[in-house]
């Protein structure tokens, strides 16, 4: 639906959503998942639009990612706030690997909700005129982490918003790669490359900056410490003797130098265009929910108890408890589970982001893009709640950390004991792009 174009308005606000005290972290599999203090602070961004006739609402938080019941919750308390629908707030996370977590903190989840909520009537008061323009920069820093995979994303997707005189107001990126430079060694609070990237270009740039993150599950970060690879796959826990304070101080020079070079790269990346990217008026802005039905079979015996053995062998995963869930499943004549995945759009002009709360592998996002022939639909993982890795087809068939063992970490968290079934990576890149056909034709 077209806007009138003298009633759009946006209005940006943040806050930090660091603890205050120790709380139990997430993103890693390591016996003590303590922090020790913060590194670098963590913000929730919400960023209202307003035409004479809805409110909408893009908000990015620094947490590796709710779960989908927690950010249901959320986004109830914020629709409470802004008077509109649920479907109305879009929720994305940075996935950052040294956040709390907020499943098992639920004084921290608390804090953040009322946090959020009053920031939302910061941003309400500061509702500004605006134009938007879109535009695609080339950017190198995530890498394909799948064996023998070299695919990623080149998209670096801007979103530049200015006054109806040209100046800059905001600009919000959407970059495809793990938010885990810092690996399992770190215990730190640590928003990752995303809080250093925003700082860098909001200094840069003079203006605000989000951050979302986009379809990255099989995406590390290009610049990381020495032994990233090491710690990823096996973690601290496996180290057979403690850093000396020499390799301590090396490491964390290694992370923080790759932290830089993160946000040195995303800079150049959005400086190519920043200038002459030219914004217009609002024709059009809206923002609503689609959902789909997916299905994840349970896995015979056998085969389960083949999948925890690898995961012990190759990963040092312990899988007993994923096991008994099986069990139960079978017990109880469970032969599949479903889920109804939330499809959340939002459209400015031209441009389309299109979220889902599941860690997709970038050759989703990439096959929407290419189905749609149009490089301006974002097809993003980690919106409204983080639920299970979503693979390819072809990725389906090689299992590994990303495909198998990984669920027999966060099936509690999820609620589903495998991956969602091999066509699931297919079906998610066509209903993307003809959800959006639809919504562009009404």
């Amino acid at each position: 639906m077209k806007q009138n174009r003298k009633t759009a308005s946006f209005g940006f606000a943040q806050t930090d959503i660091a603890p205050s005290i120790s709380v139990e972290m997430v993103g890693f599999s390591r016996t003590n998942n303590k922090s020790r203090g913060v590194l670098h602070p963590l913000k929730a961004q919400v960023l209202i639009f307003r035409t004479a006739d809805k409110t909408i609402c893009l908000t990015a938080i620094d947490s590796l990612g709710f779960t989908v019941k927690l950010t249901s919750q959320l986004r109830k308390q914020m629709s409470n706030v802004l008077n509109v629908p649920v479907d109305n707030i879009m929720i994305c996370f940075s996935h950052t690997h040294s956040a709390p977590n907020a499943a098992a903190e639920s004084a921290y989840f608390t804090f953040v909700c009322d946090r959020i909520c009053s920031v939302l009537k910061t941003a309400l008061k500061n509702m500004k005129p605006f134009y938007a323009g879109w535009g695609i920069a080339e950017h190198d820093i995530g890498v394909n982490r799948r064996s023998g995979k070299v695919l990623r994303d080149p998209r670096l997707g801007v979103l530049k918003l200015s006054k109806p005189d040209g100046s800059p107001a905001l600009l919000l990126l959407r970059v495809s790669a793990h938010a885990n430079v810092l690996t399992s060694d770190n215990y730190k609070i640590s928003s990752d490359y995303f809080g250093v990237t925003r700082q860098k270009l909001s200094e840069s740039f003079r203006c605000p900056v989000m951050m979302i993150q986009g379809a990255s599950g099989d995406l590390r970060p290009r610049f990381r410490q020495e032994n990233a690879e090491f710690m990823e796959i096996y973690g601290v826990d496996a180290l057979e003797e403690p850093y000396t304070a020499e390799e301590k101080e090396k490491y964390f020079r290694q992370s923080t130098e790759s932290l830089n070079k993160m946000a040195e790269s995303v800079f150049h990346s959005a400086a190519s265009i920043f200038t002459a990217l030219k914004t217009i008026p609002i024709y059009r802005l809206s923002m609503c929910s689609v959902r789909h039905r997916f299905t994840a079979d349970v896995p015979p015996l056998n085969r389960a108890a083949e999948i925890a053995a690898e995961a012990k062998e190759k990963a040092r995963i312990d899988g007993t408890g994923w096991l008994h869930e099986v069990r139960r499943l079978h017990h109880e004549h469970i032969p599949a589970q479903t889920a109804d995945i939330e499809f959340q759009y939002f459209l400015m002009n031209e441009g389309c982001l299109c979220g889902v709360p599941n860690e997709i592998m970038c050759e989703i996002s990439l096959d929407a893009w290419h189905r749609s022939k149009d490089s301006l639909l974002f097809l993003n993982g980690y919106t409204n709640g983080i639920d299970s890795y979503l693979p390819t087809a072809e990725e389906y068939d090689e299992g590994g950390y990303e495909v198998l063992w990984s669920n027999l970490i966060y099936y509690p968290y999820h609620g589903r004991v495998m991956p969602l079934n091999r066509e699931s990576a297919r079906l998610m890149a066509s209903f993307a792009v003809a959800d959006r056909e639809n919504l562009l034709a009404d």
